[in-house]
Order: structure tokens, then C-alpha cells, then sequence
């Protein structure tokens, strides 16, 4: 951070003022930061249960391979995601709430029994995909609001606080030194004066 300082009384009340700010306002950056890094872990320990979830799925359906193989993946289809938003942080995150489907009609003689299963068991995959989905881009926003708060912090903590205490504390001296010569300048003169008039 480059300041150009000017050594008056009007540049050191605006670095002063600057200084107050950024001095007030770091601690609620880093309350954000802490509250988006534990933010963070949650979702990631909220997809390993999701990929968990999908995982005992795809191992219940594993002895089904076969079968699974003749199955038309067709006969459902999403058709709608119903999700809100929430505000964490300043910031927007869909959160999924459920999913519309849709099913095709099929024939009970003309495929085998299980279809039925088969429709329930894919559509209980497909909402553990999209939730994953969900809790994926929720990580990615998280994350990336939380890189700029850390961002901020350490701009804040590292550059712009010491950079204006410092511009603040040359302004000071400078000040002070022009005042005690102008001091020392104004007895000297004094005692100029009262020699004059002696003599």
C-alpha cells in the first residue's frame, strides 16, 4: 500500500480516520472468516454422508448388476428442482428442498415385476445426486467467500493498518518537531528582544 503523505493536520485526521476503521472493522472480518471456515467443514462432513448414502446405494443395487442392465433409464425423469435460498455471510446458497419427477408408463406383462422397485430405487439416486450437487456448489461458495474474507484480513492485519499507523506516526513527529522549532524560533526571538531592550 503506497501513501502519499502530506504534513498537515487534514492528511493525519483522514489516516487517523482510515486507522479507525480498519482497526473496528477487523475483527468482524475475522469472525466472518471463523464462521465460513467452520461453515465449510459442516457441508464437507454433510457430502460424506451423502456420499456415503450414494456409496451403500450403489452396493445394495451391486448383486441387481445384471438385471440393472435391461432396466430403461428412461422411464424417469427430473423434472423439476425445488430449492431456496439462504443468506450466510452476505452471500446467496441454494439449498434443495426436493425434486419432481416424472414417469413414463410401462407395461407390468410386458417387463419384468421388480420395475417398480427399479423406478423407486433410481429416483432415491437421482435425489442423492442432485443433494450432492447442492452441497457441492454450497462447498464452492463457501469457499470462495471465505479466500476473500482471509483475503481481507491479512490485507487489513499485514498491509493497511501498519502502513497508516506508520503515515500516522511520521505525520505526528513531523508535526510535533515543526511545532517545538516554531516554540524554539519564538524564544529565541523573545530573547533577542528582551536583549534589545536592556541595551
Amino acid at each position: 500500500m503506497k501513501i502519499q503523505l502530506k504534513y498537515n493536520k487534514t492528511a493525519l485526521r483522514e489516516f487517523q480516520k482510515k486507522l479507525q476503521i480498519r482497526e473496528r472493522a477487523l475483527p468482524t472480518l475475522k469472525n466472518k472468516e471463523s464462521v465460513l471456515r467452520a461453515m465449510v467443514l459442516e457441508a464437507r462432513k454433510e457430502i460424506e454422508h451423502i456420499n456415503g448414502l450414494l456409496l451403500s446405494k450403489t452396493k445394495k443395487n451391486e448383486s441387481w448388476k445384471n438385471l440393472w442392465q435391461e432396466f430403461n433409464t428412461n422411464l424417469i425423469q427430473i423434472t423439476k428442482v425445488h430449492s431456496t435460498k439462504i443468506k450466510v455471510a452476505g452471500i446467496d446458497i441454494p439449498v434443495f428442498e426436493n425434486l419432481d419427477t416424472m414417469e413414463q408408463d410401462f407395461s407390468l406383462f410386458n417387463n419384468p415385476y421388480w420395475f417398480r422397485n427399479g423406478v423407486q430405487e433410481l429416483k432415491d439416486v437421482l435425489e442423492i445426486r442432485v443433494r450432492k450437487e447442492y452441497f457441492s456448489n454450497k462447498i464452492l461458495l463457501l469457499e470462495q467467500a471465505r479466500k476473500k474474507a482471509t483475503q481481507k484480513v491479512n490485507l487489513y492485519e499485514k498491509v493497511q493498518i501498519p502502513t497508516l499507523a506508520s503515515a500516522t506516526r511520521q505525520i505526528k513527529r513531523y508535526l510535533e518537531d515543526e511545532e517545538n522549532l516554531a516554540k524554539a524560533g519564538q524564544k529565541l526571538l523573545k530573547q533577542k528582544l528582551k536583549k534589545g531592550i536592556q541595551s
